[in-house]
């Protein structure tokens, strides 16, 4: 059985990360592993009553990490289309290339920890388009863009999905994360930024011909004000929220769409149906990304049967035997994340070390977040801000390999050094 179920997982591994050569959406590789996967699982034990409870268990860790990304992502969706980050973009300004990138670089990583590195990436690359005309220059900037949004996430409970896992799992808590791993982001930033600005040093922002058409949201500007900051409001409060409550953050952020729903619904009430039908959190619910939902559902389940079945404790103490240093350990597992999906790799990890042994806040869960959350930037494959950017602005893979990777390794491994000085120094 056990070997049956390596090979399925394994299979379903490939699938997900050829996902773009063999134009497969990855959701479908990870429900049919998911499913597979149980299945043996289930046949092979006798006992039906233990699958079920170990199934419900799985699907309820599960179920909490799919209810905050779709409150969240809704949440984000409905602020969009009342354009309410042009009350950020807006201010974004300058003549010199050198000078944007350093402003891009750290708006990008400001708002990626707030909101999340997807949203960010697809906001700033967005942006770009209404401020530079040479194609070339937007191709570095959406490289450091991923760069940045990936940082920026690592240290955020709600900025990377990875962080996000490992938060409502138990394995970190907001403000710890948050000290941990804020100076190691930033380094693994301001490396690569530094390097591209002095490659761009004395060049013009030669602004485009014309402006890309916007979609005009027709909401009026108190509306956008006020969607703007009750939104982001809410999603800087959920840390706060489960901090006091003790409740799980998918609850906060449920708490928190239904108070956004209520303000937009009361600001539009005297609208027509017609003029208000995209600016409604049902609409917004509509435009949220199901298939990364889907996605998170089939492989977080499917690295579920792993976990059951203890092959994840075992690689766990053949990792120990083999290498002996989890520093070297979780490095690794970052770089691997360039490769892979880094949300399989947390999922796997998360099985492999319990929190018995490696409890809350341990230096083996601050690390792994900061290595998954920025070793995806290492290639344009490896997160999905890479994805969207590859999508939104045509990077082929190859160029991103030539011309971005190496800055993402130098500022990943410059990252991994300052976090692990300041944890010699601090502990």
């Amino acid at each position: 059985m056990l070997i049956s179920l390596i090979v399925i997982f394994i299979i379903a591994y490939v699938a997900i990360a050829l996902e773009h050569p063999l134009k497969i959406n990855k959701a479908a590789p990870a429900l049919i592993g998911a499913g597979l996967l149980w299945t043996i699982y289930a046949l092979s034990v006798s006992d039906a009553h233990l699958v079920g409870e170990q199934l419900g268990e799985s699907v309820m860790a599960t179920a909490q990490i799919v209810f905050f990304l779709m409150g969240a992502m809704t949440i984000v969706e409905v602020v969009d289309a009342h354009n309410g980050f042009d009350i950020i973009t807006r201010r974004i300004a300058t003549t010199r290339l050198s000078s944007l990138m350093w402003l891009v670089g750290f708006v990008t990583f400001s708002l990626s920890a707030i909101l999340d590195n997807l949203t960010t990436t697809i906001v700033m690359i967005s942006l770009m388009r209404k401020l530079l005309g040479k194609h070339e220059d937007r191709l570095f900037f959406a490289g450091i863009i991923v760069i940045a949004a990936n940082s920026g996430g690592a240290w955020s409970p709600i900025g990377d999905v990875t962080t996000t896992m490992l938060w409502i799992g138990g394995q970190i808590t907001s403000i710890a994360i948050i000290k941990g791993v804020l100076l190691p982001s930033l380094a693994s930033l301001i490396v690569p930024l530094a390097i591209t600005a002095y490659l761009l040093r004395g060049r013009p922002v030669i602004a485009p011909g014309h402006v890309h058409g916007e979609t005009q949201s027709h909401a009026s500007m108190f509306a956008r004000n006020l969607v703007f900051f009750t939104g982001l409001g809410i999603l800087v409060a959920v840390p706060a929220f489960k901090t006091v409550t003790h409740l799980p953050p998918f609850m906060g952020i449920l708490f928190g769409l239904g108070i956004l729903w209520l303000v937009a619904d009361l600001v539009h009430r005297n609208r027509d149906n017609d003029s208000k039908t995209h600016l409604t959190l049902v609409h917004a619910l509509s435009k949220i990304d199901m298939g990364s939902l889907v996605f998170f559902i089939g492989i977080l389940l499917s690295v579920a049967t792993l976990e059951h079945t203890n092959i994840l404790t075992s690689l766990a103490q053949w990792l120990d035997h083999s290498l002996g240093r989890q520093d070297l350990i979780v490095m690794l597992i970052g770089i691997a994340s360039a490769v892979v999906d880094n949300v399989p790799l947390v999922a796997a990890s998360m099985g492999m070390y319990s929190l018995a042994e490696y409890p809350t806040n341990h230096f083996l869960w601050e690390f792994l977040a900061y290595c998954s959350g920025t070793g995806g930037s290492i290639l344009i494959i490896g997160s999905a801000a890479g994805v969207a950017a590859m999508g939104l602005e045509k990077i082929h893979f190859f160029w991103y390999f030539k011309n971005i990777s190496g800055l993402a390794l130098v500022g990943y491994f410059a990252g991994a050094g300052v976090y692990l000085v300041q944890y010699q120094l601090l502990h």
